[in-house]
Formats: structure tokens, C-alpha cells, sequence
């Protein structure tokens, strides 16, 4: 049974319609060129981001380039079932999360504790100079950064040398599986430490000088203004960039990966995406490497989920 709505509802939900209408149109005319700057930004995620995740559809077909996506063999979970069951499967899950897990323990308070010293430095040539210094690294290529560790970690390299002063007699770092999660974090935090602590510092700017004031006047000690006041005014930024950094635990660049990496140090180096390169790429098992990687993505976004759940309900700051 249907029943009709009344004039007067009807004529209420004209209103509303009206009024929508009237503000979109305003808050187009009044902010036309901001929302004209984010066409070509929408266009691009579009382009490269949303259009490309049709390709998804390989993960669960035997890929063949010459019949495409639409055409090719149809296999289900075929190749999700050949990967959990394949010899590498765990090599690849250990020590994917386990230089993620290293990463976030020793990376990613780095920033934060850089950036609490700078804010401490009370002579400003001398900060701005020590900011510009630690920013360099970070634009250095990565193939000049991998250079720089064979040159250091070869065996006539200083680190090979200085841990050869202290007794270790093994030869070559970068040629032995178990200092390559040493060699690679280790590396990472001297290149992104700098830019890394930006968000840091600007956070830092933002807050309000008054309660550092205050505190002053109660006898509250540099450290205990860092303690009651610092820390608790940058809580909200270190929570929502870790559960970004969880959001991406699965994530362990194969640049990086493939350009340290040898057949001797597969047993600690060999990650997730370096698998996906190889199989991929080199072996053109495309509709494999998709599988991977769409496993690897599906779990990416279940630590999200979870870790911003968990945020939301001992916090009051979230991702959403």
C-alpha cells in the first residue's frame, strides 16, 4: 500500500531542495577557482589510480596478453591458493613484516625525537642550519644511497672495517643475510629523518607559547613542559601518521630491496615486493604477481581498519 505525501511536506521538501540548490551555487561562485585548481588533481587519481584497479581482475584469471583481461582463462583462487602454498610464502611474510616492524620501532619515533631537540635549540642560524642539513639526505637518489652502502659496507668499507676493529671477522656486510634489516632501517633513517620531522616541527610551531608561559611561572622544568605540555599537544599528529604508518605494514619498497639485495641475502631480504618484481616483471606472470599484491593490499587495509578502530575508542583522534 503506498500512500501520497502532503502538500505541505512536499512543499517543505521543495524548500530544502531550493535552499541546496542556492548554497551549492554560492559556494561555487564564491570558491570557483578552488575547486578548478582540483580538476586536474581529481582527473589524475582518476587516471592512475581508479581506472587502473580494473587490472585487479587478473589476480583471478591465467593472464594472457594476447587475449587481455576480458578474455583471458577464468581460474578463481587459483593463484591466491599457489602462493599461500608456495616454498617462499612465509620467507616473504617474515621478513616483510619484520623490516616493517624494525622500521616503525627505530624509524618512526627518530622524527619525533629530532624534532623535540630542534625545538630546544634557542639559536636560530644554528637551527635553520642543522633543519637544511638533515633535509639533504632525503633528496638524494636512492641508486646514489645504495651506492653509498656497498662503498661503506663492501669489503674495504669503513662499517666492514670499524666492525672488523671490534671483532667481527665475517668480511662484507652487504654480504651477509643477517645485517641486511640493519643496513636497510638503518639507511632509511639517515635519508628521511630530516623531511620526515617536518610535520613535527610545524606541529611544534602550533602550539600555543602561553602554556609554555605558565608552566614557567609554576617552576615546571624544560623537561616537564615537554612531558605535560609537548608530547600531549603533538599526540593527535603521532597518532594519525601511525596509523597511516600500520596502514602500510605490508609495504617494504622493492627499489630499495632489489638494489641491496644479492641471492646470498634472500634468506632476510627477499619481501613481499621484491617477489612481486621478480615474478612479475621478469617472469611476466602477471596474473600471479596480481594475486600478491591484491593479498598484500587486502591486509594493508585490515591493519588500517583495526588500528584506527582500536584509536577511535582509547582516543578521541581517528583517520575517520
Amino acid at each position: 500500500m503506498t500512500t501520497n505525501a502532503s502538500p505541505a511536506s512536499l512543499t517543505e521538501k521543495q524548500r530544502e531542495k531550493a535552499m541546496k540548490r542556492r548554497l551549492i551555487k554560492r559556494d561555487w561562485r564564491m570558491n570557483k577557482a578552488v575547486y578548478l585548481m582540483a580538476v586536474p588533481v581529481i582527473v589524475y587519481f582518476i587516471i592512475f589510480n581508479y581506472i587502473p584497479m580494473g587490472g585487479i581482475l587478473m589476480a583471478f584469471e591465467d593472464y594472457s596478453i594476447k587475449k587481455g583481461i576480458f578474455g583471458s582463462t577464468w581460474v578463481h583462487f587459483d593463484n591466491f591458493i599457489r602462493f599461500f602454498n608456495s616454498v617462499y610464502f612465509w620467507r616473504l611474510i617474515r621478513n616483510t613484516l619484520l623490516i616493517s616492524f624494525y622500521g616503525l620501532i627505530f624509524s618512526f619515533p627518530f622524527p619525533i625525537i629530532f624534532a623535540l631537540c630542534l625545538n630546544e635549540i634557542r639559536n636560530v642560524k644554528f637551527k635553520k642550519l642543522t633543519q637544511t642539513i638533515s633535509y639533504m639526505p632525503y633528496f638524494i637518489s636512492i641508486v646514489v644511497v645504495v651506492s653509498i652502502i656497498y662503498d661503506f659496507c663492501s669489503s674495504d668499507g669503513a662499517l666492514t672495517k670499524l666492525a672488523a676493529a671490534f671483532g667481527d671477522t665475517g668480511g662484507a656486510l652487504i654480504a651477509r643475510p643477517e645485517w641486511f634489516r640493519t643496513l636497510y632501517i638503518g639507511s632509511n633513517i639517515w635519508q628521511h629523518l630530516g623531511y620526515n620531522s617536518i610535520i613535527f616541527i610545524s606541529a611544534l610551531a602550533a602550539i600555543d607559547q602561553e602554556l609554555y608561559e605558565a608552566a614557567v611561572i609554576d617552576g615546571a622544568s624544560r623537561w616537564k613542559q615537554t612531558i605535560y605540555i609537548t608530547l600531549p599537544e603533538l599526540s593527535s599528529t603521532i597518532v594519525v601518521l601511525l596509523i597511516l604508518r600500520l596502514g602500510q605494514i605490508m609495504n617494504v619498497g622493492y627499489e630499495k630491496t632489489i638494489l641491496m639485495y644479492s641471492p646470498a641475502t634472500y634468506d632476510t631480504a627477499d619481501v613481499i615486493a621484491s617477489y612481486v618484481y621478480r615474478v612479475g616483471i621478469i617472469d611476466a606472470d602477471y596474473g600471479y604477481s596480481t594475486a600478491i599484491n591484491f593479498f598484500n593490499s587486502i591486509v594493508n587495509f585490515i591493519v588500517l581498519f583495526v588500528a584506527n578502530t582500536i584509536s577511535r575508542k582509547l582516543s578521541e583522534t581517528s583517520l575517520w
